[in-house]
């Protein structure tokens, strides 16, 4: 498979590479990475995301060329869709727009695309195209290390998360050793955060909520809080950690609400149980320990419904 992904980029000459919706540090650090390796290779390559680049990943090399949208008659000879997970998550037909569509993801049931690299055991879709930069005979330049870096660091939760394997700190090690500038990335990730999301931080902890049995909590965002907070939805990445960091809980649930007929539900786990399953019963998706879903409903009805089938579970367990 890598190596038909890398016969692909020898005999291409343009690209388009998008990632998933709602871009995380491994959807935008692998789509630069891989745009700014083609540039570099003399190919024409355009990175694409439907919602941009998050703030806090807005110091990447090549951030700035990343375009939000893209010309109803333009044509690629190569499409990459990157860390999704499914199609839809890219928010265009990327297949309407190139010859050849390929699919590079570590997310489980990922099987569309002309070529289709899914790797679940993989640290991250960064590490995915590490080995087919690798491949291609491609020399990894600081800005393209810069950026795979911090995409692997932001996936394995700065190697805490069981998906940190050897290859993950492997690669790492070889990053750190060209020279990249790790602690200015970690700073930029870390210890760079906005008030407003600070401010919203402190509205979404005080919902705090421990189920009885201790195995599972959650916390909830209104639209009013982030009105309240002046905050963007950006802004909300990794709350969900913070119920999973209480002693004994098995399962974290965050309730984004998007407006009063829809709300997003984040879930992680410690490992025991597959949350990415639990998701797509729900019409989501995800991995074993990290997943979620958008549902119809209001933000009331919805924590209704998917605490119930959690207390359901747990009790069943």
């Amino acid at each position: 498979m890598i190596a038909a992904i890398a016969q692909q980029i020898k005999q291409g000459n343009s690209f388009l590479i998008a990632s998933h919706s709602s871009p995380d540090g491994d959807a935008i650090g692998s789509t630069l990475a891989l745009s700014l390796a083609l540039r570099l290779m003399g190919k024409e390559a355009v990175a694409l995301n439907v919602d941009g680049v998050p703030d806090n990943f807005a110091f990447l090399p090549g951030a700035d060329e990343l375009v939000t949208s893209i010309a109803p008659t333009r044509h690629y000879d190569v499409g990459f869709v990157l860390d999704a997970g499914e199609l839809k998550r890219a928010g265009v037909p990327v297949a309407d727009y190139c010859t050849t569509l390929i699919n590079i993801d570590h997310h489980p049931h990922s099987d569309f695309g002309d070529i289709c690299y899914v790797d679940t055991s993989a640290s991250a879709t960064a590490a995915l195209i590490y080995r087919i930069l690798k491949a291609c005979g491609f020399t990894l330049s600081l800005d393209v290390a810069t950026s795979l870096y911090t995409a692997i660091l932001s996936d394995t939760g700065s190697f805490r998360y069981s998906n940190a394997d050897p290859e993950a700190f492997t690669i790492a090690g070889e990053l750190v050793g060209m020279g990249i500038d790790t602690w200015d990335i970690a700073s930029r990730l870390y210890e760079s955060q906005p008030a407003q999301r600070m401010m919203l931080l402190s509205l979404v902890l005080a919902t705090l909520e421990i189920s009885k049995c201790g195995n599972y909590a959650s916390v909830t965002m209104s639209t009013e809080m982030l009105d309240a907070a002046e905050a963007r939805a950006e802004d909300t990445d990794g709350f969900v950690n913070y119920p999973r960091a209480i002693q004994g809980v098995e399962v974290a649930v965050f309730f984004r609400q998007i407006n009063q007929r829809q709300t997003k539900v984040g879930f992680r786990s410690r490992g025991a149980v597959d949350v990415g399953e639990f998701a797509r019963k729900l019409g989501g998706g995800g991995h074993h320990n990290a997943a979620g879903v958008t549902i119809d409903g209001t933000l009331e009805d919805v924590r209704h419904t998917v605490l119930r089938l959690l207390e359901q579970y747990f009790a069943s367990a």
